[in-house]
């Protein structure tokens, strides 16, 4: 058998007389004049000693006080260990919180409502991310980028594109141009699937 297991619950007599160190340690954690009658005491282990004090705060209906107090091996002096509010068994308490997904009833969504998707969504994958190379002929390739630069350098003002950040011709300024730096977009299953419902 362990130690542990072999200690007394009976709480520690110095500790348990503590009262009035406990009560004022609630008083000055709470608001004045919310901590109420001594409740119940809890032994938590050699030399230690929980406090539950009534709390008389509105809204806090069955919640209690609760201050530990403990003293060292063979020294006469209690001191304060911590103080904190906690609901007791018949406390007022929020209901358990639901993710909105879960929450969601018949009648809560109305036409033209859109709710955010989950992150791990398979009909999603991330969005323009700047690293995928655009093919040769495209309108944003590096060579079709310097043709436009060329072709613009006497009426493009370099000052208001360096501004932008963005460079002019690069796969960033069209996207933003048209709007589509999206963080996600549709996957290829995302798609098949999109199309799969249309067909049907």
């Amino acid at each position: 058998m362990s130690a542990a297991t072999t200690r007394s619950r009976t709480p520690d007599r110095l500790c348990a007389e503590a009262v009035d160190l406990a009560r004022e340690a609630a008083e000055e954690a709470a608001a004045p004049g919310v901590v109420g009658e001594h409740v119940t005491l809890v032994s938590e282990g050699d030399r230690v000693v929980t406090h539950f004090f009534e709390c008389k705060e509105p809204g806090y209906r069955g919640w209690r006080w609760a201050v530990t107090v403990a003293r060292a091996s063979r020294a006469k002096l209690v001191t304060l260990d911590e103080t904190v509010l906690l609901p007791g068994p018949d406390a007022l308490q929020a209901p358990e919180w639901v993710p909105w997904s879960e929450r969601l009833r018949p009648g809560d969504m109305g036409p033209g409502d859109l709710l955010p998707t989950e992150a791990d969504d398979l009909r999603l994958e991330p969005g323009y991310t700047g690293e995928d190379v655009p093919p040769p002929n495209s309108a944003v390739s590096e060579e079709m980028a310097e043709r436009v630069d060329a072709e613009d350098a006497e009426l493009a003002d370099r000052s208001d594109a360096a501004s932008a950040g963005t460079a002019r011709g690069s796969i960033a300024a069209v996207a933003d141009e048209l709007g589509m730096r999206r963080a996600r977009v549709l996957s290829r299953y995302g798609l098949h699937a999109a199309a799969d419902r249309w067909e049907e």
